[in-house]
């Protein structure tokens, strides 16, 4: 049995006729994709280490594939993208690569030489991106992409290009020395407790209080909310099955996909209020499988249709403006400062672990925090 090695160090194993063997990837195939293996043999295993580990030497920075010049920008990130990429993300993700390699990167560097590609290159790529990358520029919208979209960019080809370094295409990786636009941080707002009456109000005036109370009391991502069916309500038990989510893809096209992260496959639980609400909701189209049935088409609401929605209730209730997905912050705010647990809190959204929730929502747990040190401080006083 080959001796198992870190990655990227080959393998050693005893063969039968008694000589040691070291195997290792020497390079890529070019057009296939596929690992080229190549081996040393010695007496002993020390000297097939030896060899193994000058072998490796050799190939580091070195054109193993004489294919490397049939690549252009073009060429690598389409065989990139169909090879690694879209069968390893999800649909969504694998949408959004297609969407940067053909419409911000190849119009502008596609035809440069994969060895060719410098730092230079695509420093002038993300500049331009930001001056003027948007496709579709609508009214009052900047011609240029965001700082995040344009910081995105950079790490779908940072990622490319790693694996052509790998492959021993280029001898490292242009991104590396690259200076990238800082993603733009949106600040993070939730629904002031004594504004939620309003906001429900505005919602029960326009017919909306099941969906919306449920987005309160649930914190769902708009895609998973509007794809809830009517089936994923158990009533007993006083839970939602969220199991799928509706995206929009990069050519404005609509998808049921499964949700952003395995984690995002969840059971969660919702008051009997919520229960009660939507058992009322379903009785107005009891022969619709949907829970929020869209009146205008009786499907599913788009996603950016939850959004016009909201906004008009915000409108209607005389609130400032808040984007929808704060509803979802405000869902976790007001738990953590609760006393629900991170861990509950973190299942509850879906999202990869708790540590993540932790740093997103610090704000609400700085709050517990003060107050478990100003018990500590009364309990000590008590004491002393």
């Amino acid at each position: 049995m080959a001796k198992k090695r870190a990655n990227g160090e080959g393998s050693i194993r005893k063969r039968k006729d008694g000589r040691w063997e070291g195997r290792y990837t020497a390079g890529y195939d070019a057009k296939t994709g596929k690992r080229i293996i190549k081996n040393v043999l010695g007496k002993t295993q020390a000297e097939v280490k030896e060899k193994l580990k000058k072998a490796l030497e050799e190939c580091q920075g070195v054109e193993v594939s004489k294919a490397t010049d049939e690549y252009t920008i073009a060429t690598w990130l389409r065989t990139w993208y169909e090879l690694y990429a879209k069968p390893n993300v999800r649909t969504a993700t694998a949408n959004r690569y297609e969407l940067i390699i053909e419409r911000y990167t190849i119009p502008r560097i596609g035809t440069i030489k994969l060895k060719k590609l410098t730092t230079r290159h695509l420093q002038k790529l993300y500049k331009e991106l930001l001056e003027s990358g948007r496709i579709h520029v609508g009214k009052n919208q900047n011609k240029g992409l965001s700082s995040t979209t344009v910081h995105s960019v950079h790490l779908m080809l940072h990622c490319a290009l790693d694996r052509a370094v790998k492959e021993r295409l280029i001898p490292r990786n242009p991104c590396e020395d690259c200076i990238v636009p800082k993603p733009r941080k949106l600040e993070m707002k939730i629904l002031p407790p004594e504004h939620i009456k309003a906001y429900l109000e505005a919602a029960e005036a326009r017919g909306l209080l099941p969906m919306f109370y449920l987005e309160l009391v649930s914190g769902l991502r708009k895609g998973e909310l509007v794809a809830l069916r009517w089936d994923d309500l158990d009533i007993q038990g006083r839970t939602i099955s969220v199991s799928k989510q509706y995206v929009r893809n990069p050519d404005g096209s609509l998808e049921l996909t499964r949700p952003k992260t395995e984690n995002s496959v969840r059971l969660v639980s919702i008051p009997q209020t919520a229960v009660d609400l939507l058992i009322q909701e379903h009785a107005k189209h009891p022969d619709s499988p949907y829970m929020f049935p869209s009146p205008l088409t009786g499907e599913m609401y788009h996603p950016d249709s939850v959004v016009n929605l909201h906004k008009k209730i915000l409108k209607d209730a005389g609130l400032e403006h808040l984007r929808f997905h704060d509803l979802r912050h405000t869902f976790a705010t007001t738990a953590l400062q609760n006393g629900i647990d991170v861990k509950t809190v973190s299942s509850m959204l879906g999202h990869f672990d708790a540590g993540f929730t932790l740093r997103t929502y610090t704000h609400a747990t700085r709050q517990k925090q003060d107050e478990a040190a100003q018990t500590m401080g009364n309990f000590m006083e008590q004491v002393l």
